[in-house]
């Protein structure tokens, strides 16, 4: 089910599975139709037009019924092209293995000779094939059939190579299976999928091959007819009576571009890294669909966050990966935003400007307003002049962001001709300025420069000046620093804070460091399981954490100079957000946990100098312990 959930997902295989259906139906339910005997020759019928009386598709130059000749030819066409792939990806997936697993000279000897093969073009190996066999279609089905086997047997031996040296086949082998076993038992079940996909995407071309043979007279011979045979024998007619081989061609096309379309969805559908739901192609912004009206806004700023909710949709479970967040970022502030892997952090930036994947995600409620103006399901058009202009993004992995291909420069000009048009002198002269306000020494000579030969932290600072070549008024920034040594680290978060304060740039840093937060950020907000848990001035909370998680993350900092301080850690692991539990999502872990902490959904209570989402928040004495 899971497979043709997948499948479906992929409309262009969906509609060749459907019409590969239809196909297979008609071509199986043929000898039960009433169809005129497609061997009966009719010379004083010969030629005659489609949608005629007694011939839907017309008759052929001896006057034999088409639609009954096509019939029966796709079926025979469809039979003898499944039954090559399949003789050739038993055989070559056999070959395979038996290289790819035992290794060594057995494999040397056995893929020179795939090699041979292959060295020869397929279509002359598959004539002499047939001229030493002779004519048939049996024949022809064989040459078609060990043309395709040295494809199967090299695909197949690649990964046999990489499975034959994994832990699970060495204590097969220690346990005492033998190689025959083992074979059966360990790599087939692992390579299975790898041939199913070879065959699904070579299918269609041994009908082609095999029609190929049959219009060159070696495949099928009279009166017998498949696809191929009867364009052979309406070639002739071509100019005079082109219904005669259009009805064949068009039939070979259809099922070729059918089961093409097929084959790349069950590519699609086996490859593991695509069933998380990446099968369709995702939208230009994140997919709205409000089940709550926005809540009003209760702080001020540049950008503002009300009530915001992101969901994930995976199959049949549903992750809140935001639960409801409120925060605001003013003008020349940084923002921190500090949790465990998973607490919604990223996601609660991506969902600002929509970036967040649909599918799966879903912004469901909420607000965000940059200036008054509300972002969450605003026209693309408008989300794509704001993106790089007013809100910048500074990805956690500059190696990604950047293309490989582009010189830095180039990709600099080209953050900024897409919001306004800039000749290629000014481009360039605005990007080695940017690259100078990052401070990258000789900025002029590394503007030509490729990413890969820049160090890790003049990438980082590469994303930076990207981020700023236009101007913008707030900055997110992704844990720019997790990759970076601690020296590069310190010179970035140096460049983020003399920015904001030369540009009066609104921050919103994401961090799993408190040293990070504590050096750079005003405020700070701590996220657990899509919820801030508590948020307010970064010194109150660094001196005095009140919710019991943001104790126990800074408990979890090692100190320098602190003597033999137990080093704490955090019991437990953090809830799956398709099942939160009832109250409290961190009680389970909580080491002040009490009855009323598992009753119902809390607030995040405004105390004097923040707000924590806590009944029995840690004292000062608590804090001090």
């Amino acid at each position: 089910m899971i497979f043709l959930s997948l499948l479906a997902r992929n409309r262009l295989a969906l509609a060749g599975l459907i019409v590969m259906s239809i196909v297979i139906l008609m071509a199986a339910i043929t000898p039960l139709l009433p169809l005129a005997d497609p061997y009966i020759t009719n010379t004083s019928n010969r030629f005659v037009l489609p949608f005629s009386d007694g011939a839907i598709l017309g008759t052929d130059h001896l006057g034999r019924d088409l639609l009954s000749r096509l019939m029966w030819g796709t079926q025979l066409s469809l039979a003898v092209g499944f039954a090559a792939a399949t003789v050739a990806a038993t055989i070559g997936a056999a070959v395979g293995i038996i290289a790819g697993y035992y290794g060594g000279r057995t494999d040397n000897i056995i893929m020179r000779g795939v090699d041979m093969l292959m060295a020869f073009p397929y279509i002359l190996l598959a004539l002499a094939i047939v001229a030493a066999l002779g004519t048939g279609l049996i024949n022809a089905l064989i040459a078609v059939a060990a043309v395709n086997i040295p494809f199967f047997a090299r695909n197949i031996r690649g990964i046999t190579v990489g499975i034959a040296n994994k832990e699970f086949v060495d204590a097969a082998r220690l346990s005492g299976m033998s190689d025959a076993r083992i074979i059966l038992t360990e790599i087939l079940p692992n390579v299975l999928p790898v041939i199913v996909i070879a065959m699904s995407t070579t299918v269609g071309w041994m009908i082609l091959e095999t029609a190929g043979l049959s219009f060159l007279g070696l495949g099928s011979q009279p009166p017998v007819a498949d696809l191929g045979s009867m364009l052979g024998e309406a070639r002739a007619a071509l100019i005079t009576n082109p219904h005669t081989s259009i009805v064949p061609g068009a039939m070979i096309l259809v099922i070729v571009m059918a089961i093409n379309l097929l084959g790349d969805g069950v590519r699609d559908a086996l490859d593991p890294r695509l069933k998380s739901g990446a099968l369709n192609r995702p939208l230009p912004a994140t997919q709205v669909a409000h089940d709550r009206a926005p809540a009003p806004a209760k702080e001020e700023g540049i950008l503002v966050l009300s009530d915001l909710h992101t969901l994930f949709h995976v199959k049949d479970r549903i992750f809140r990966a935001v639960g409801g967040v409120s925060l605001a970022v003013a003008p020349g502030e940084c923002l921190g935003i500090i949790g465990e892997s998973g607490s919604g952090k990223s996601v609660t930036a991506l969902s600002i400007m929509g970036l967040v994947a649909s599918p799966p995600g879903v912004i469901t409620g909420g607000s965000a307003r940059l200036e008054g103006e509300d972002l969450i399901g605003a026209p693309y058009a408008r989300l794509r002049t704001l993106r790089g202009r007013k809100v910048a993004y500074i990805f956690q992995d500059p190696q990604a962001t950047l293309h490989p291909l582009y010189r830095i420069g180039e990709q600099l000009a080209e953050a900024i001709s897409a919001h306004r048009a800039i000749g290629r002198e000014e481009g360039r002269r605005r990007a080695i300025e940017l690259l100078d306000a990052v401070r990258i020494p000789n900025a002029g000579a590394r503007i030509d420069d490729y990413p890969h030969e820049m160090s890790g932290g003049m990438r980082q600072r590469v994303g930076i000046a990207m981020a700023l070549a236009n101007d913008p008024e707030v900055i997110i920034a992704d844990e720019p620093t997790t990759a970076l040594d601690v020296t590069v680290q310190a010179q970035i978060l140096a460049l983020l804070a003399d920015l904001s304060r030369e540009r009066g740039l609104a921050i919103i840093f994401i961090t799993h460091d408190f040293g990070v937060v504590g050096q750079l950020c005003d405020r700070v907000a701590v996220m657990y399981a899509g919820r801030i848990v508590e948020q307010g001035p970064t010194r109150a909370i660094l001196d005095t954490p009140q919710h019991p998680y943001t104790a126990r993350l800074m408990a979890c900092v090692p100190e320098l100079g602190g003597g033999r301080r137990r080093l704490e850690a955090i019991p437990g692991l953090p809830p799956a957000v398709d099942d939160l539990p009832p109250g409290c999502a961190f009680a389970d872990r909580c080491d002040r946990v009490q009855s009323d902490c598992r009753l119902g959904a809390l607030p995040l209570r405004p105390t004097a100098d923040r707000a924590v989402r806590c009944l029995h928040p840690v004292g000062q004495t608590d804090a001090a312990q």
